[in-house]
């Protein structure tokens, strides 16, 4: 326990060495002094340190930086939403420049048979795009250099790995204008994805957490590798036969069985390996039984559960270390806080916060005004004079809780009869009338869908489906007017599926308007010419289209089907880490693939590699007429590396490119294969199970404690396992925070 003595020294003092590292000469640091002209701008700095300190808990940040008043000033504006927004713009523009440079994308298909010539850019302009990209991430890294300070910044490898990515691609920019923009590789290219990585902390620990479980999965991989050179060699000689139809298909040497096999052990082209053997003899069906059960139903599932469990563990040590930072910054602010009750007064320093200190502090951070208000209002509830540290850590536990809209009150009506109404429209019966009445009409589409499957648009009446979408559209614009009615405007708006409804109401009644203003009313033999930008047909496609759009508001009423559909929700807005991490590895395998396969793949009659449709043996790449698939520009080579990693007829691809390009084509597709299929695929599924568990656990628990099935609203991937992870001790944070290469604390 420190001597109350030193903790009434100041936090940054000079004689602790504060001025040295984070005050310059002249600026007074927090509590350098205890009187005199400069209390005010003491107390400033204070606080500053304190919201500072705040702000990096909310956003699980360190608080390893500088703390003085033109750090903190700048700190704050480089976290800004205004700075953030821009360096988020600035990677979105130079990872899009890849659709606009050469090879350009600016073609309305990849069909190598008939796409046209290309834009292309003239010589400077995407360079000097990317010039000014460079210039921003010069500055960013300049300013989180100059933030962490020298020390930090030695220890820190992805800011160091940030000044080597720039100087390279700068190096490379310079090559690229002195070649006049006709250098065959652009090394440049392959490290924009870096920028990506490092301005996410979350993508950081994910990658992280790969890293450190691959050696579990080279241990899996290993077994498979084995499993399937014992049955390749198996297979050659089992099928020895120079007229052998199974090994002139699958097993005519060495590197074609171990292809046949490895996309066997996918199922893409199960049955077709085995039908060749099996007519010739049914107990050859037992060798590829026993490769499909020992590999993909066994040792690949086996390795799901092992991706899963190894990454679960690493993940939550990662986030175990957010949850330290969370608990780090607030206790700085704490310790910032607290420091600030001056001597002489009835309370000694050290021993608490003073609320209209805090309150101050509260006011200038930059969190939701929702949560602001819970916090202030929990502050009140409370007794005494000074927050101690546990109460004071407990006020931020309102970060972690989800806060439930409160619904404004409904309209109040003195008529009997209209507060009947509001009581019958405001019922859940009279949803249910709704998503009936949904049904309905998707029912009706669906009807005259197959009654008019065979006839041309030209051919259509759409007289009664006419008259069936007005009388349907009509209901659900009463059936908006009366819930507005029951629930009021504010109270319709306030849930998020009546505001999808109504919008929807709203755009269909436009539709239907704008039909009846230029087609007039449906009458029997209704097939008017087209006038305006859409025909009848036309018209009706797209009522119809957000009809079965519409149909969606079904799911908030089904319990389960809410708690998948949340589940999706809540993946779509939390999986920027895993979608940057594929958005990553798709960026690299794509510029790499235009630089190995640009061209190779040629139109029917330009190459003797390329034979004509009726002469390409079944089930190729030419009778499948998969001549959109190609690396010839950067978003074909998106598509198609996205059927690849389907791995639907992925066979296919490994043959033709094997033609086109070379054997060794295959080991570019198989690395594909695993970084996409394998890892990224199964750390997706662990991540939904994860998600869907927590969900549906937490579900039942509050249901079964509120019986409210809104509260299981949406949570973080950090607060998907606060429940499982330990909290950090006292002795750690006061160990942490006096390591701190900025900030003295008392020791």
């Amino acid at each position: 326990m420190a001597d109350p003595r030193e903790e009434s020294e100041p936090l940054l003092s000079r004689t602790r060495g504060g001025s040295g590292r984070d005050s310059p000469a002249g600026v007074p640091s927090c509590h350098s002094v205890q009187v005199g002209p400069g209390a005010v701008a003491r107390r400033d700095l204070c606080l500053d340190q304190a919201v500072v300190f705040i702000e990096d808990a909310i956003q699980y940040r360190s608080i390893n930086h500088r703390v003085d008043a033109r750090s903190l000033w700048l700190y704050r504006r480089y976290y800004s939403s205004m700075s953030q927004w821009i360096l988020s713009l600035t990677i979105f523009l130079i990872l899009a420049l890849a659709f606009i440079e050469t090879p350009s994308s600016l073609t309305s298909t990849s069909d190598v048979r008939y796409r046209p010539a290309p834009w292309e850019p003239p010589c400077g302009l995407t360079q000097g795009v990317e010039a000014l990209c460079l210039l921003v991430f010069a500055a960013d890294v300049s300013v989180k250099s100059y933030l962490v300070g020298w020390a930090q910044f030695r220890k820190n490898p992805w800011l160091r790995a940030y000044l080597v990515v720039l100087l390279v691609s700068l190096v490379d920019w310079i090559v690229s204008l002195s070649l006049v923009c006709q250098e065959p590789v652009r090394v440049r290219r392959l490290l924009r994805p870096f920028f990506l990585m490092q301005n996410s902390s979350m993508m950081k620990k994910t990658l992280k957490c790969i890293r450190w479980s691959l050696p579990e999965m080279a241990s899996v991989g290993l077994l498979l590798a084995i499993h399937l050179c014992l049955f390749t060699v198996f297979g050659m000689l089992l099928f020895p036969g120079e007229k052998d139809r199974e090994r002139l298909a699958h097993f005519r040497s060495l590197p074609e069985a171990l292809t046949s096999l490895l996309v066997l052990l996918t199922t893409a082209n199960n049955p077709d390996v085995m039908i060749p053997a099996y007519s010739k003899n049914r107990l050859y069906a037992i060798f590829f039984i026993a490769f499909t059960l020992i590999g993909s139903l066994f040792l690949m599932n086996l390795l799901t559960a092992i991706i899963y469990n190894q990454f679960r563990g690493y993940l939550m040590k990662s986030l175990q270390t957010s949850l330290l930072r969370r608990r780090l910054g607030i206790r700085a602010a704490y310790k910032v806080l607290s420091s600030m009750t001056a001597e002489g007064e009835a309370h000694p320093e050290g021993v608490g916060v003073k609320p209209q200190d805090f309150l101050q502090v509260l006011q200038k951070v930059q969190l939701g005004s929702d949560r602001k208000q819970a916090i202030t209002e929990k502050l009140h509830s409370r007794s005494g004079d000074l927050l101690s540290a546990d109460e004071f850590q407990k006020l931020f536990d309102e970060f972690d809780k989800r806060v439930i809209k409160e619904h404004p009150p409904r309209p109040e009506y003195w008529s009997p009869f209209l507060q009947s109404a509001q009581f019958l429209f405001s019922h859940r019966y009279f949803d249910y009338l709704g998503n009936l009445m949904a049904l309905g009409n998707l029912v009706t589409i669906c009807v005259f869908l197959v009654l008019d499957a065979d006839v041309l648009p030209e051919d259509r009446d759409d007289f009664v489906l006419g008259i069936l979408n007005c009388v349907f559209i009509l209901y659900y614009l009463l059936e908006m007017l009366l819930k507005v009615f029951a629930l009021g405007l504010q109270g319709y708006l306030v849930s998020s599926s009546n505001v999808f409804d109504g919008l929807l109401t709203v755009v269909l009644l436009v539709l239907e308007i704008s039909t009846l203003a230029v087609y007039r009313f449906p009458h029997p033999g209704w097939k008017p010419e087209v006038l305006g930008l859409l025909s009848l047909w036309d018209v009706t496609r797209l009522v119809n289209m957000l009809v079965v759009f519409r149909f969606l508001r079904v799911i908030p009423s089904m319990e389960l089907m809410a708690v998948v559909a949340s589940t999706i929700l809540d993946l779509i807005k939390n999986m920027r880490a895993f979608g940057g991490i594929l958005v990553v590895v798709y960026y690299v395998f794509a510029v790499v693939g235009i630089t190995l396969f640009r061209g190779v793949i040629m139109a029917p009659g330009n190459s003797s590699l390329a034979p004509d449709n009726g002469s390409a043996p079944c089930g190729s790449f030419e009778q499948l007429e998969y001549w959109t698939n190609n690396f010839d520009d950067f978003a074909a080579a998106l598509v198609t590396l996205w059927d690849v990693m389907v791995v639907n007829n992925w066979q296919v691809f490994l043959d033709a490119f094997r033609r086109y390009a070379g054997p060794w084509s295959k080991i570019y597709f198989v690395l594909w294969w695993l970084v996409s299929s394998v890892i990224w695929v199964n750390l997706f599924l662990a991540l939904i199970l994860e998600n869907f568990l927590h969900k549906w656990d937490r579900r039942s628990h509050l249901q079964s404690l509120t019986g409210d099935l809104e509260a299981t609203s949406e949570v973080t991937v950090e607060l998907l396992f606060r429940d499982v992870l330990e909290e950090p001790t006292e002795e750690e944070l006061i160990e942490k925070l006096s390591h701190h290469p900025h900030l003295q604390l008392c020791r």
